[in-house]
């Protein structure tokens, strides 16, 4: 097999951060463990690296491997995604685990891993990439969750993570072989081709029922969201925040190239499914929260009701759905990263609390602190002027031209529900007294996260145009 320029430019990007993440692991062998945060800094080196090759191929579709990956505007948006989660990543890991005691240079590399398996399931038009995407995602996760070992709940979150995962990874993969046997091919593309024809519709659309499964449990959709608050409440605080934007940027991508590419022309078999999995998880994620006591439970469970404000746009099965997943997983990064950055504040090497007490009085020994939270509960709440409530519109509105005006009454009231969780944490920060120790100030890498993803959150809240104009110029592969 020869390989042309445009095999090697479309997976340049991956080849970047997994290549970089392999030097990595080949510099920790001689840099003391003590300083550890050097890897941190060289790993910003692969992800800004992978940014520009992003920025300067992300123009016309590139295809490689005989259309097996593609690099188009869809996935250089994706990408961007992914990269800018890692990076605030990284920032926030870098005082967070020598708080913890868990500061290891693989760390660093296992996030790059993790990133190029994002960057690969964006550019995926083939089923077997898709799969290989997300096991590269996947398992530096897997290990990512248990890195504050030897604390049982970081254990106890790696290993019910790998466990569902695999679980739901075989689901995907019966399938994919379902749709091979229904179509002949697992290329994207000819999978339409063949919808169109009406040929074996039956075993086609079971196929990609449980293809739906295991991508619903990566993008945390009920009923596959059962391992999310276990996991997010024992991961390391930053693993948590990227596992929360990354894997749904991924997740997400591959359920835009499958149903809406592939299935394009079954779209009304899926789109009742889609549309009542979008309702429950809204419901569920939405309801369940208001009784958790825990941050980082409470965060997880309004991961899960996002997963169903996205299933929103796909359901709604046309390019105003599509464009308004892509400027919500922006907006979503910014915020969500932000959210644990501020718990990140509060690790001691003894633990974290989680707990709601643990931020009452936010506001008067650490004003700014507050000011950034508040800025990241109005956004997941959805109120302006911030990204969220214009994602949340978006997406309203794309689901009401899709005569799923009832999905997008369910999305306002799940909202109104979620006022009162996210309110609470304001509350609590600027009208109750002090309970636990504070924190003294912020560490400059921190202090940049928290600055970096307010004003994201706030931009995309005042300046949205250009941001859904980028959104929907990433679309031009996809019909309808």
């Amino acid at each position: 097999m020869q390989l042309s320029t445009n095999d090697w430019f479309s997976i340049l990007p991956v080849l970047i951060l997994s290549g970089w993440g392999m030097v990595l692991l080949i510099v920790e062998l001689f840099v003391p463990k003590e300083r550890a945060a050097l890897i941190g800094w060289l790993s910003m080196v692969g992800i800004v690296g992978a940014a520009i090759a992003l920025a300067l191929l992300g123009g016309p579709a590139i295809s490689g491997f005989t259309g097996m990956i593609v690099l188009d505007g869809m996935s250089a948006f994706i990408g961007l995604v992914g990269l800018i989660a890692a990076l605030l990543t990284v920032w926030v890991s870098l005082n967070y685990n020598r708080d913890r005691r868990i500061e290891r240079g693989e760390y660093y590399a296992l996030l790059l891993f993790s990133t190029s398996g994002i960057l690969l399931m964006a550019q995926a038009t083939n089923l077997i990439v898709v799969f290989l995407g997300l096991e590269l995602l996947s398992i530096p996760l897997y290990i990512l969750a248990g890195f504050a070992r030897p604390q049982p709940e970081s254990e106890e979150a790696a290993i019910k993570y790998f466990l569902l995962g695999a679980f739901a990874t075989g689901f995907l993969v019966y399938g994919i072989a379902l749709m091979y046997g229904a179509t002949g091919t697992t290329d994207i593309a000819r999978i339409a081709e063949v919808a169109q024809t009406g040929k074996n519709a039956t075993l086609l659309l079971v196929g990609a029922g449980l293809i739906l499964v295991g991508l619903g449990f990566k993008v945390a959709a009920v009923p596959f969201h059962m391992w999310t608050p276990d996991v997010y409440e024992g991961a390391p605080t930053p693993v948590t925040g990227f596992m929360s934007v990354g894997a749904k940027a991924a997740g997400f991508a591959s359920l835009l190239r499958v149903f809406f590419v592939g299935l394009h022309a079954v779209q009304t078999d899926w789109i009742p499914a889609l549309a009542v999995l979008s309702a429950l998880t809204m419901i569920v994620g939405n309801v369940v929260a208001l009784s958790q006591t825990n941050l980082k439970r409470m965060l997880a469970y309004s991961s899960i009701a996002h997963a169903g404000y996205m299933l929103m746009g796909l359901a709604a099965g046309n390019r105003a759905g599509l464009s308004a997943i892509l400027f919500y997983l922006l907006a979503y990064a910014f915020t969500n990263i932000g959210a644990f950055a501020v718990l990140a504040v509060f690790a001691r090497s003894e633990g974290e609390d989680q707990t709601f007490p643990q931020v009452a009085g936010l506001m008067r020994k650490q004003p700014w602190l507050a000011v950034a939270m508040i800025v990241f509960m109005f956004s997941l709440t959805g109120i302006p002027p911030t990204g969220g409530f214009f994602g949340k519109y978006y997406l309203f509105m794309a689901a009401v031209d899709g005569n799923l005006g009832w999905l997008a009454i369910i999305g306002v009231l799940t909202s109104v529900i979620s006022a009162f969780f996210y309110l609470r944490v304001i509350v609590d920060m600027t009208m109750r007294e002090p309970e636990r120790e504070m924190p003294n100030g912020l560490y400059p890498a921190l202090a940049a996260t928290l600055v970096v993803t307010t004003l994201g959150t706030l931009v995309l809240g005042v300046w949205p145009g250009p941001w859904l104009q980028m959104a929907q110029a990433g679309l031009g592969l996809f019909g309808g």
